[in-house]
């Protein structure tokens, strides 16, 4: 089977050192990704770990794909312990810093410890360098890449970094690279803004020892090329105007189901503001959003759709430059901008002040330095709502993305056992519901196909590829790329998502946590299906017969 390729790097900041492990039988088990990443922490963060101790440790890491060049691998994978969830999670953004990472010669990063001042942390193939950065305390995003470009040469695409939401332990903060591209859900950003960690640039010249299968790699970027897909025009908002007329777009902090001004935050209203191509490392399908309006002087990447319902319909706000505001002000401050506007939306309830999005904007603001209301807002809407007088519209403490599942009942069922928690890609139940392949009403009997559709999101996340190659990279096609059988592939999914259960599991979490906020069909009964199709016990827990054959990580 085709997996990563070089040793985990473990670097304490606390004690400013940098360790190789060469974990060949790990990787060869787990092929890379999230899966390697995963259990690597499953065997290394201890179970009662605080999310912000130096017991907490970042893995970053690579699948084999990004040492091709086929579209839809520019990508990374992030997962640790979240400060929001208070379980595993794992997350991935596209931009330019793969390559980079795999030119260094690594697999795997490990970042352990704990920091007594603000560090820069520098990875090349030659070593590790560490840099105390005081002057960089409270800086942007993009300040912080400006600062390491002139001084390193290693700009954005080199670059992770947070924002003053990381530093300031915002439970949402996200970690950014290229300057737009967040691995934003779960609060990872908050984990490095506790290490004390405020960027980690990555250069070197190793070359990419392994040879990618072609076909399909040749045939999947000659697709990706020429197709006239409208995601590459309109990214995901394109579909916000069919989402809205025919499902449900959640307005106004989930009181309502529809949005009078879908149309003027939709895909048509963000194109008109697309001013050129953009895409991630090695991608010919370039759907990314580089957008601008000259007469507010907002210039951003995006928004996407999940920011569009964020700050848009869940807020009431109808002006798709307020939005494209709010987008580019969670990128330069580092936070996740679905749980950023969800919990800005439940403040708006709590004052009734749906539609401002100039108080949205300064909500905003506050909760990245925890100034005032801000303070209480940067827990997140779990630990904040009871304060605010309003609903909790979470799962296991996340956010909900903005596919509605009172209405996509097999999303809504997703929604309620994902790991993570209220996370529209931990399964895409959302894809189906929508082309109609799967009737939105109804619970019972889609259990194994929301199995089925977690192993192969989580095993995408391993190898990586981008959630919008799955048009393109066919189960055929994944079979040829990893020299393996479908089923092999799907028990990598299958044995990650076990262990982010068990892992959860030793940290009190269990059938009770698997809810929802509202009610749909048949969901206590849909989840005793799921369960044994999993193979877990009625409480929601993994036995431990069924971790039997899972490898090990690396001592």
């Amino acid at each position: 089977m085709l997996h990563a390729t070089g040793p985990l790097l473990t670097v304490d900041v606390g004690e400013r050192t940098a360790t190789e492990t060469e974990i060949d039988e790990v990787l060869e088990a787990t092929v890379g990704g999230r899966a390697t990443a995963t259990t690597l922490a499953h065997e290394r963060i201890p179970f009662d770990a605080d999310p912000f101790g130096p017991e907490n440790r970042i893995y970053l890491s690579l699948g084999p794909l990004q040492q091709s060049q086929m579209s839809f691998t520019g990508r990374l994978n992030l997962t640790g312990l979240s400060p929001l969830t208070d379980g595993l999670v794992s997350s991935n953004a596209g931009g330019y810093l793969s390559r980079n990472v795999v030119e260094t010669g690594y697999s795997v990063l490990e970042l352990a410890g704990e920091s007594d001042e603000l560090l820069a942390v520098h990875v090349s193939d030659s070593g590790v360098e560490f840099e105390a950065v005081p002057d960089l305390e409270g800086a942007t995003v993009p300040e912080t890449s400006e600062y390491m470009a002139d001084r390193h040469d290693r700009g954005p695409e080199h670059c992770l970094a947070i924002g003053p939401a990381g530093e300031n332990r915002v439970r949402f903060a996200s970690v950014m690279t290229f300057d737009s591209r967040a691995f934003g859900r779960g609060g990872l950003g908050a984990v490095l803004g506790a290490k004390n960690v405020k960027c980690v640039t990555f250069d070197g010249s190793v070359e990419a020892p392994l040879e990618i299968p072609n076909p399909p790699e040749r045939d999947v970027h000659r697709e990706a090329a020429t197709s006239d897909d409208r995601m590459r025009s309109q990214g995901t908002t394109g579909g916000t105007e069919f989402i809205n007329d025919n499902f449900a777009l959640p307005t106004r902090y989930f009181r309502e189901y529809e949005f009078e001004g879908a149309a003027d935050i939709g895909g048509n209203a963000v194109e008109a503001k697309k001013y050129k191509k953009g895409a991630c490392s090695a991608c010919a399908y370039a759907c990314k959003l580089p957008t601008r309006d000259e007469e507010r002087g907002v210039e951003t990447e995006g928004p996407e759709f999940e920011t569009v319902y964020s700050f848009g319909s869940l807020q009431g706000v109808d002006d798709i430059v307020d939005v494209m505001q709010a987008n580019e002000l969670c990128d330069s401050l580092g936070m996740d901008t679905i749980s950023a506007g969800v919990t800005v939306a439940a403040y708006l309830d709590s004052e009734e002040a749906f539609g401002d999005a100039e108080l949205a904007r300064d909500l905003t603001e506050k909760i990245a330095y925890r100034e005032d209301i801000g303070d209480t807002l940067a827990e997140g809407v779990a630990r904040c709502h009871d304060d605010l007088g309003v609903e909790d519209y979470t799962v296991k403490g996340l956010e909900f993305a903005a596919h509605d599942g009172r209405v996509l009942h097999g999303q809504g069922l997703s929604y309620a056992l994902a790991n993570r928690g209220a996370d529209h890609l931990y399964a895409s139940m959302l894809a189906l519901e929508y082309s109609g392949e799967l009737d939105p009403q109804g619970t019972l009997g889609k259990a194994e196909t929301l199995v089925d559709r977690e192993n192969h999101k989580a095993f995408l996340d391993t190898g990586i590829v981008c959630v919008f190659g799955r048009d393109y990279v066919s189960e055929e096609r994944l079979e040829a790329l990893f020299d393996a059988d479908y089923d092999e592939l799907m028990a990598v999914g299958a044995r990650t998502v076990a262990l982010e259960r068990h892992f959860n599991n030793q940290r009190g979490f269990d059938r009770s946590d698997d809810t929802l906020p509202y009610e749909i069909p048949d969901l206590e009964d849909a989840i005793d299906e799921y369960y044994d199709a999993r193979g877990w016990t009625d409480d929601g827990t993994v036995p431990e017969s069924a971790l039997e054959s899972i490898t090990p990580a690396a001592d």
